[in-house]
C-alpha cells in the first residue's frame, strides 16, 4: 500500500471516528492548570450542585433531590449542614456570614450564620412566585443576581417567562433579562462591571455590562461553548471565575475555560458530567466540582476570585 492510500485511510478514520473529549488526555493550561489529578472526595449523592466556599475553611454544596446542604470542613470531614432549604441549588455566603440559597421551590432564602434561622429574601415578582431559582451571585453592595429557568418549575410557568433577576439590598426585585433559553449559571467579573449568564438551551454565553448595581446594559454574545460530537447547540450549567477574569463553565465536555475576551483556552475533564464549580482553599487554588452523584476537587495554578461577600 503506497503512502497516499495510507494518508487517505487515516484521514477517513479521523473524520468518521473523531477522538472524543472524554478519551483525550487531560490538558494543562499554562498559568491555569490543573496541577494534578482530579480527586473524587465523596460520592453516592443524588444530584450535587451549588458549591460555595465560606472563606473560613469549609465548602458547602447542595444535594437537590434530598433538600440537603452538606459541609466539608478543613479536615475533610463531611456532614449535613442543614435541611431547612427546599431543593436548594446555587449557594453563596453574604457579608453577614449567612448562607444564601436558590430554592427551586420558588424562593431565594438565607440561613443565619449559626445555621439556626432561615428567612425568605424574595419569593415572587409581579405578584407571582418565581419559576425555580437556580444560581446566584452577590455583589459588593449585597444585591443578589439570580437565574430563574424552567427546571423543576410548575407548569405552566408561574412567571410565564424565563428570566434573570436582581434583588436589591432593600428587597426590591427587578427582572433584568428574559428570552434566554433556560438561563442557568450566573457570575460577575472581578471588577463587577460585567454580568455573565450561561443558558443551558443555547451554546452562546451572554455578557451584560453592569451600569450600576441592579442595572445592566444591552447583552452581547461573549462566547460560544465548544460542542461534543453530534451536538450543535448545547449550553452550559454553573460557572466560577478566577482573579484574571477567566471563566470556568461546566458542560458535557467537562469544565470549559474561557478567557476574559471570550476565547476557549482549554477544558478540564471530570469523570462525571459537572453541574457547577467554585474555587476554595486557604489560597483559593483548589477548584471544587459538583458532578452528578459526586464531589470532586483539583489543584490549580490559577487563583479563584474571592467575592467581597466572603466566597
Amino acid at each position: 500500500m503506497n503512502m497516499l492510500k495510507v494518508v487517505l485511510i487515516a484521514t477517513f478514520v479521523l473524520l468518521a471516528f473523531p477522538v472524543r473529549a472524554e478519551d483525550a488526555a487531560q490538558c494543562n493550561i499554562p498559568g491555569i492548570g490543573p496541577k494534578g489529578p482530579v480527586r473524587k472526595l465523596h460520592t453516592n449523592f443524588e444530584f450535587t450542585e451549588g458549591p460555595a466556599w465560606d472563606g473560613r475553611g469549609s465548602l458547602f454544596f447542595s444535594d437537590i433531590p434530598k433538600s440537603l446542604v452538606y459541609k466539608l470542613d478543613s479536615e475533610g470531614k463531611l456532614s449535613v449542614y442543614t435541611d431547612k432549604f427546599e431543593s436548594s441549588n446555587g449557594l453563596m455566603f453574604n457579608r453577614a456570614g449567612e448562607l444564601v440559597a436558590c430554592e427551586m421551590a420558588g424562593r431565594v432564602s438565607a440561613l443565619s450564620a449559626d445555621g439556626g434561622m432561615k428567612k425568605v429574601i424574595a419569593s415572587e415578582f409581579g405578584g407571582k412566585r418565581f419559576n425555580a431559582p437556580n444560581d446566584l451571585v452577590i455583589d459588593r453592595q449585597g444585591g443578589i443576581y439570580f437565574t430563574d429557568p424552567a427546571y423543576g418549575a410548575p407548569k405552566p410557568l408561574p412567571q410565564g417567562v424565563l428570566g434573570v433577576y436582581y434583588i436589591a439590598p432593600d428587597g426590591k426585585v427587578a427582572r433584568l433579562v428574559e428570552g434566554l433559553k433556560n438561563p442557568n449559571g450566573v457570575i460577575l467579573s472581578p471588577d463587577e462591571k460585567m454580568l455573565y449568564v450561561v443558558p443551558t438551551g443555547q451554546s452562546e454565553v451572554m455578557a451584560y455590562p453592569v451600569l450600576e448595581p441592579g442595572k445592566i446594559g444591552e447583552g452581547k454574545v461573549f462566547c460560544r461553548l465548544e460542542q461534543s460530537f453530534g451536538k450543535v447547540d448545547s449550553g452550559g450549567d454553573g460557572l466560577t471565575i478566577d482573579t484574571m477574569g477567566n471563566l470556568y463553565i461546566t458542560s458535557d465536555l467537562g469544565i470549559q475555560v474561557i478567557s476574559p475576551v471570550g476565547k476557549f483556552i482549554g477544558a478540564i475533564r471530570i469523570p462525571e458530567e459537572p453541574a457547577n464549580c467554585a474555587f476554595g482553599g486557604a489560597d483559593m487554588k483548589t477548584l471544587y466540582i459538583t458532578a452528578r452523584k459526586s464531589l470532586y476537587a483539583v489543584d490549580m495554578e490559577a487563583t479563584g476570585h474571592r467575592f467581597a461577600t466572603g466566597e
